[in-house]
């Protein structure tokens, strides 16, 4: 129950941040995706179906505050989860490296779907503009929080796991 607790607060608080602080930076260019990288982070961490419920519930709240429809971002973000959790227990959580690549393939991937949705249907078709402009910003800022944030997220698991073990 507490690791769902603290989950949950870190998704809001990311969420917020991402939505408001981090939006402000929006006004010259993308602002980092906070929920993506927690998404990712504990798919790592905890697994395939922790990383599928908290993608799932991060796409929830994207999709209720921007999307056009409901539950287009919940599906992305939970299979993003999903996939990151099949590499749980395949690697040595401390090493930055693979939770860096990671992030670099599911904003490409969640940059591409939306590309496909949002421009490609209605023939705007410019992705050079939108990969210089958007996509590589948003890459760069992923990248340098990812390797900020989760070794903090890092820290939240273990003692996560420590307090269960106590129990």
């Amino acid at each position: 129950m507490r690791r769902v607790i603290v989950i949950t607060i870190l998704l809001i608080l990311s969420f917020l941040l991402q939505t408001t602080i981090f939006s402000l930076h929006d006004l010259t260019g993308p602002a980092p995706n906070l929920t993506l990288i927690l998404t990712m982070s504990f798919g790592i961490m905890r697994g395939r179906k922790e990383g599928l419920l908290t993608g799932f519930f991060s796409g929830l709240l994207y999709d209720l505050f921007f999307g056009s429809y409901l539950g287009i971002y919940a599906f992305i973000y939970m299979v993003i989860g999903y996939l990151n959790g099949r590499f749980h227990k395949k690697y040595l959580m401390e090493d930055i490296s693979l939770p860096v690549l990671i992030i670099i393939v599911d904003q490409l991937a969640l940059d591409m779907v939306t590309f496909i949705g949002n421009f490609l249907l209605r023939n705007r078709v410019n992705l050079g503009y939108l990969f210089l402009h958007h996509m590589m910003p948003q890459l760069l800022y992923d990248v340098l929080l990812t390797v900020l944030v989760y070794r903090l997220y890092l820290r939240i698991n273990r003692h996560l796991r420590r307090k269960a073990a106590e129990n």
